[in-house]
């Protein structure tokens, strides 16, 4: 877990000072909506539906007890109880009231968190993979190269103002957690044939109107050029981007435009004037960045914990929860555990105030007091000794937070939608409740496997449908909430964008649209393959036959 030194310290509270004179002088006239709205915006605070939206930063995911626990005291004092995470590892508070925002602000830096650059046209929070400095698959530990591109990205003057919002990702697996070809920027660490450790480029991907997964400019960027090699791909952003249509200031509209080539060639150009200079690193500063990396006292323990292994067998319940919910760790006795934010009836990355606390006291007892945040809205505790999994998971049960449905269809991927946001089209969680209703049945679930469903209530994206296996997008129908149901998306390695199947749903169809869905699969699938893969074998259109099917086609494939 990273720690803050004196001058984070120092630039947390200063800006803090700053936000709530700007604040102060907003509220007595001083300041015009307009002149306030760049300012608040790179602190965090939307206007939304119904009350003033705070998008809190959790950088590249990592959290620690004593900071949920604050969180957990901000959400009971200043909003109502409950907190969302949201698919880029942030938590929002949907209730904040814009006077109290600076004194939220101030109790945050108390255990160093902010919300700097949580929205604007600005780099936004640097994201990672949830299992970072853990997983027994990573290349190397990403996170201190994304403390360092936090550091190095927050109030950069040169990027303070971009054409529009701008997304960052490092990887360290080749099982990608992180959809870094979905971001402006995705960075995955590699190593060339002589071992030296550096970077794999992506630029310009992103979801919203216009998905594009970003195309590679460098095969391999040798990691001391980290930052000079990014600020050389904004300065080409910054210089060419779109001021004068929103829809289209996105970087991956610029690479589009000029093709991946020719923009990777004013990329290597711009960085000719940049690299050797004063922004590569040494490796002593990384050294030194790495070191604010707190590290776990890990015990000498055996491979596999001989009483876990007896109730994993003899207890079901506990053997399912394991079987999705455990993940291995590259320390030998130890395991990673996802702690579910999905339970049945409950908006999907919702968890309250003392839900908060619980993990927070589970971080404690189990994980070194520490904790993340996954991009599928659920809570991972990091460093849990196998012996200790029974008594965590009676606990984690007890608290709602033991949901067995890790990469199942009710693990689904939400937005608020429109029951908080000003910009949904539709209301997304009603709609993945009723799907959560629909497939509760547990050895149904393990019968259809690996599935991810991901829904938005809007264009801009936040629930990352394209990307899920299925996709749902709420879209505005002559003044009626409709749904648009996309297939064919996926994460990781072999990431893909998900292609519309056809005419969008009314809200009451669209549990039966995923369950015809997941039905032509389980009829057409071979063994062992997941829904992914036999769509790509089949192709769309016999989902499509079968969603669309009339009443009297419904019976025949009934009979058949």
């Amino acid at each position: 877990m990273y720690r803050y030194d004196e001058i984070d310290h120092r630039l947390v509270a200063e800006r803090v000072a700053q936000f709530r004179d700007q604040t102060r002088r907003h509220l007595i006239g001083e300041l015009s909506e307009d002149e306030f709205r760049p300012l608040r915006l790179q602190n965090g605070l939307y206007v939304q539906r119904h009350a003033p939206m705070l998008r809190i930063a959790v950088p590249y995911g990592m959290l620690n007890s004593r900071q949920l626990t604050k969180l957990a005291h901000v959400a009971r004092t200043y909003d109502r109880g409950v907190g969302h995470f949201t698919t880029r590892q942030n938590l929002q508070l949907n209730w904040v009231k814009l006077p109290e925002v600076p004194d939220i602000l101030a109790e945050l830096a108390e255990v160093e968190m902010h919300a700097i650059q949580t929205s604007g046209n600005c780099i936004r929070n640097v994201t990672s993979d949830h299992f970072a400095g853990v997983a027994a698959d990573e290349i190397a530990d990403p996170r201190p190269w994304a403390e360092l591109l936090r550091q190095w990205s927050s109030f950069h003057p040169e990027f303070a103002y971009l054409p529009r919002k701008f997304k960052i990702a490092v990887n360290a697996t080749k099982n990608d957690r992180t959809v870094a070809a979905a971001h402006d920027i995705g960075l995955h660490l590699t190593r060339d044939a002589a071992g030296e450790l550096g970077f794999t480029v992506q630029v310009g991907g992103g979801l919203g109107r216009t998905p594009i997964l970003g195309p590679v400019i460098r095969e391999f960027l040798p990691s001391r050029h980290l930052l000079s090699y990014c600020e050389a791909i904004l300065r080409i952003y910054n210089r060419h981007g779109r001021r004068d249509n929103i829809y289209k200031a996105r970087i991956k509209i610029l690479v589009k435009s000029l093709g991946t080539a020719e923009f990777a060639r004013q990329v290597e150009a711009e960085w000719e004037t940049l690299k050797d200079g004063p922004e590569d690193l040494c490796a002593e500063e990384v050294r030194r960045i790495a070191a604010h990396f707190t590290t776990p006292d890990y015990q000498l323990l055996a491979d596999k914990d001989a009483l876990f292994e007896v109730r994993k067998r003899d207890d079901k319940a506990f053997g399912r929860w394991v079987e999705r919910n455990v993940h291995g760790h590259k320390v030998p006795g130890y395991a990673v555990v996802t702690l579910s934010l999905k339970a049945p009836g409950l908006a999907p990355g919702d968890i309250t105030a003392t839900q908060m606390e619980t993990v927070a006291t589970l971080a404690d007892d189990y994980s070194s007091g520490e904790l993340r945040v996954s991009h599928e809205q659920n809570l991972i505790l990091s460093d849990v000794r196998q012996r200790d999994l029974y008594p965590l998971w009676q606990e984690a049960r007890a608290a709602g937070l033991a949901t067995p449905t890790v990469g199942h269809l009710a693990d689904i991927v939400c937005c608020p939608g429109g029951d908080y946001c000003s910009l949904a089209n539709a209301k997304s969680i009603p709609i993945a409740q009723a799907i959560q209703s629909r497939f509760e049945d547990l050895d149904y679930l393990h019968d259809i496997g690996e599935l991810s469903l991901n829904i938005s209530g809007c264009m801009n994206a936040c629930g990352h449908h394209h990307v899920g296996n299925i996709g749902v997008l709420g879209v505005d129908k002559h003044g009626e909430e409709w749904y648009q149901v996309t297939i064919g998306g996926s994460q990781g390695h072999g990431a893909s964008i998900g292609e519309t199947l056809g005419p969008s749903f009314a809200a009451d169809e669209m549990a039966d649209v995923i369950e015809r869905l997941v039905e032509t699969y389980l009829s057409h699938r071979h063994a062992d393959e997941q829904f992914i893969d036999t769509l790509r074998r089949i192709g769309v259109a016999p989902f499509k036959s079968r969603v669309y099917a009339t009443p009297h086609e419904e019976r025949k494939i009934a009979n058949a």
